[in-house]
């Protein structure tokens, strides 16, 4: 099957295959971009060993999967995640082993700190903000107290991880939210451990949401310790399996349906955000949407004032004292990869909120043809508006110490 493609204003094509790029051309970038978003492939002993002893029996832990790959189940969800599609960076479309892939042939960069910084090179990267792989499915375990126990092994794990190249890997750390003064808690602990963020679950395990008053207290810690709070797809309830190719909400079997979906429960969050006057109340607050792509934000903009201007009356959502849209501009930063239509409509939003990744090592990365690929996307932005959004923009809202 032949790439989709679409015309740029120097009338070349842009392809939609990222592996279509590993034999183009291209001039390298005067500086190396940094990722706001890549992931770690948990190695099986990342909860064993570092979880509280009450749950060691039962934790997530590596089988053989029934088609012969290594998988992780995890007690109290019906799911095993075949660890080959955790780590298929790079690999032909045609020859992804998602099921019968073993740990020993996944990257060893995705577990190993010192193998990290040498496959960031291979790709011309200068550092990474790290998410995990099993923890975001975790986010949807019905258990808050097991979910917990996984957290706080993880961030155990994770501290080590970028331990390794502490100027180059930047986790971010996980909390279940099951209540704010826990929450609360799980945030210091995470400032405190060397963490730059906050990786929350799209629906908290509290039994109200998180636009309720309550939660303004953790909306102030998060401020106070300048810790952005970020939404990573595939961690939401109504996204409960999709990871893995068990299309359980959305309408149809196919799983290129559910990939079409897994979005929409990050907008959900930041209309929350907007709409129930969260960053009204908390200006400086800031929420990063992770993964979710970027192309669809200035349409999402455009709706959300064109709802305040027609119908805020007889919806009786009350005057807000600057329009949606500006809130999204100033409080909403997004990540995202592979996606031509964000840099082609940067004009319509701002660009200081948009954040570039490689999503390495998962099958979607564009490692190790991210530098051939911005070049082919990048072509119509200015040096400025670039270096913003494959650079500057990550390290401005993280405080990397990241050098040229």
């Amino acid at each position: 099957m032949n790439a989709i493609t679409r015309d740029r204003p120097s009338g070349g094509k842009v392809s939609a295959h990222v592996s279509d790029a590993k034999d183009d051309a291209f001039e390298p970038l005067p500086y190396r971009p940094v990722s706001a978003d890549s992931h770690i492939t948990e190695p099986p002993n990342c909860y064993i060993d570092y979880i509280d002893p009450k749950y060691r029996e039962i934790a997530p832990h590596v089988i053989k999967g029934p088609a012969g790959g290594d998988v992780f189940v995890v007690d109290g969800m019906e799911m095993q995640i075949p660890m080959g599609g955790m780590a298929a960076a790079g690999r032909d479309p045609r020859e992804m082993k998602m099921d019968t892939a073993t740990f020993e042939e996944l990257h060893r960069g995705g577990y190993d700190g010192a193998a990290r910084v040498a496959d960031q090179d291979t790709d011309g990267v200068a550092g990474e903000i790290i998410y995990p792989t099993v923890g975001m499915l975790l986010c949807n375990h019905p258990d808050p107290a097991y979910k917990r126990a996984c957290f706080q092994a993880y961030n155990r794990w994770l501290q080590e991880f970028q331990g390794a190249a502490p100027d180059r890997i930047f986790g971010m750390g996980q909390t279940a939210v099951r209540s704010v003064e826990e929450a609360i808690a799980d945030f210091r602990e995470i400032h405190e451990m060397g963490f730059r963020g906050v990786m929350m679950p799209c629906d908290p395990a509290t039994e109200f949401d998180y636009d309720d008053p309550r939660f303004d207290a953790l909306w102030e810690v998060a401020v106070d310790l300048k810790m952005p709070l970020s939404f990573h797809i595939l961690t939401s309830k109504k996204d409960s399996g999709a990871g893995i190719g068990h299309v359980q909400t959305q309408r149809g079997q196919s799983k290129a349906n559910m990939f079409q979906g897994l979005i929409r429960a990050n907008q959900d969050v930041i209309s929350l955000f907007i709409w129930e006057r969260i960053f009204e109340r908390f200006p400086d607050l800031k929420l990063v949407c992770v993964e979710a792509d970027a192309g669809w934000a200035p349409h999402f903009m455009y709706r959300m004032d064109h709802f305040y201007n027609r119908h805020r009356f007889w919806s009786k959502i009350g005057e807000m004292p600057k329009m949606p849209s500006d809130y999204f501009r100033d409080n909403v930063y997004l990540t995202f990869q592979d996606d031509y239509i964000a840099f082609d409509m940067v004009d319509f939003m701002n660009p200081r909120q948009l954040m570039w990744a490689s999503d390495f090592p998962h099958l979607d990365s564009t490692w190790p043809w991210s530098q051939q690929m911005l070049a082919r996307q990048t072509g119509k932005l200015d040096e400025q508006t670039k270096r913003l959004v494959l650079r500057d923009n990550v390290i401005d809202l993280y405080d990397l110490p990241i050098a040229n």
